[in-house]
């Protein structure tokens, strides 16, 4: 008698370059899991805006201060600008190095082509 192997669920296969929208159908409990879709969230274009503007602001409100007669930097934290969320949706472009992060979540995503 075979045994059946139990595999991960597995993501949908795309073709590298092709736009696709993701959705967060249910909240990981993981943090691990919760950081690889906050990583995959910033790859959306407006997301990938958003924090490039915050860091040139943050760069830009530097205070610099003499302590011990050298300059010593205050930054300010970085915004949150993704939050994981049900129901939170990205578009983003998929890219073959993409493929172990997406099904590592795949099974808290909906995730179809545009």
């Amino acid at each position: 008698m075979a045994t059946a192997k139990s595999s991960a669920p597995s993501a949908p296969t795309f073709k590298a370059g092709q736009n696709v929208v993701c959705t967060v159908s249910s909240m990981p409990r993981a943090t691990g899991a919760i950081s690889t879709i906050e990583r995959l969230m910033r790859r959306d274009p407006d997301n990938r805006r958003a924090l490039g503007r915050a860091q040139t602001k943050r760069r830009q409100r530097m205070n610099v201060y003499n302590r011990g007669n050298r300059d010593w930097v205050s930054r300010e934290t970085a915004a949150r600008v993704v939050r994981v969320e049900k129901g939170a949706e990205w578009k983003m472009v998929y890219t073959l190095d993409l493929a172990p992060d997406i099904a590592s979540v795949s099974r808290f995503l909906q995730i179809k082509a545009s």
